[in-house]
């Protein structure tokens, strides 16, 4: 996007995205001078336009680099422009959404996968995404809750377990609680380390840890907030020690909602006891949304021409390089120097 596209983007469709559009117009020349001098997150994502002439824009897809290695890519937003597309002869909406999507995932490079996420009633949406090779990955649940409907009368924490907060010295933790409750296929596209999740998180962050074993049980974070989107926050719990769904645990989510009139979570749908403690809590079901993920695959070209130019670089300096010292031959046995001394002589 440059910066004459900006007032094109005025129709309806767009007005919502003009805070994200400016503010990724304005970070563009310092996120690339950034990028070239260290490894971090980037300050705005990236918005490509799908144009018909120069003067009418059809739709936008806006993606976000998932992590610092640059591996994994989400698409934040993917819109079109219906007024465009009203004219007999211009492309229909899918075919805009289908060729923005390709666009989008072979445009950038070092990423290996991709996440997007839809409403489970969004069907067209659905479709297009397992178009393009989108395979569905989990079915959450989106959550509202207001932390000043906890009662006073919680318990506070458990007495085998510490209370820590997320830094970068407790970071590691977090990250292996997450390798343990994170699915295999999931874990692998997402591809995330330890400077990821202090990357992705806003504020405060709480752990319980167990001081037995060194490892932490559940944690409760504050993901950053990208635009006018929603707090979220996001509870990780270790598979065995779902016992702790309760009145302790409510006690430390609201302690990271502190400030947050009102805050947005997720959960598996088919995770039935989370389910029933969030409605226990008084958190209101908002809908239902797919993730899915697909990986990218490529022609590793570029490795195998530096390697034919390798072979004919050493090739020309092969009368370059130094010699060995030759090895000396071991000496013949006697009969054989009389045997050939016999040839010589019968020659002559």
């Amino acid at each position: 996007m440059q910066g004459w596209t900006l007032p094109l983007l005025q129709s309806a469709a767009f007005v919502d995205l003009q805070p994200l559009l400016q503010r990724s117009l304005l970070l563009k020349q310092p996120e690339r001078l950034l990028s070239a001098l260290v490894s971090r997150p980037p300050l705005a994502p990236e918005i490509l336009l799908a144009f018909l002439n120069p003067q009418k824009i059809l739709g936008l897809v806006v993606v976000r680099r998932l992590n610092r290695s640059g591996s994994c890519w989400g698409i934040e937003q993917l819109r079109v422009c219906e007024q465009a597309l009203e004219e007999p002869g211009n492309p229909s909406e899918r075919q805009v959404e289908a060729a923005m999507l390709k666009e989008a995932l072979h445009g950038r490079l070092g990423a290996t996968s991709w996440m997007a996420s839809a409403g489970t009633c969004q069907l067209d949406r659905l479709a297009l995404l397992r178009e393009q090779g989108f395979q569905p990955l989990r079915q959450q649940t989106i959550w509202t809750w207001r932390a000043a409907r906890l009662q006073a009368g919680a318990d506070g924490l458990p007495a085998d377990l510490q209370l820590s907060s997320l830094n970068r010295r407790t970071a590691p933790l977090l990250w292996h609680l997450e390798q343990a409750a994170c699915p295999a296929q999931l874990r692998q596209l997402l591809d995330r380390r330890c400077e990821d999740l202090l990357d992705q998180t806003q504020g405060t962050g709480l752990l319980w840890v167990d001081p037995t074993r060194q490892q932490a049980v559940a944690g409760v974070r504050r993901l950053r907030r990208h635009g006018q989107a929603p707090h979220e926050l996001e509870v990780t719990l270790h598979p065995g020690w779902s016992h702790l769904l309760g009145a302790p645990l409510a006690r430390m989510l609201a302690q990271v909602a502190a400030g947050a009139h009102q805050v947005r979570l997720r959960s598996d749908t088919n995770d039935s006891d989370r389910g029933r403690w969030l409605q226990d809590l008084g958190a209101v079901a908002e809908g239902e949304e797919l993730l899915m993920g697909r990986s990218v695959w490529r022609r590793q070209e570029h490795l195998e021409r530096t390697a034919a130019s390798r072979w004919r670089f050493d090739t020309v300096l092969e009368p370059f390089k130094p010699r060995r010292r030759p090895v000396p031959t071991p000496l013949l046995p006697n009969h054989g120097l009389r045997r050939e001394s016999a040839v010589l002589s019968s020659s002559r």
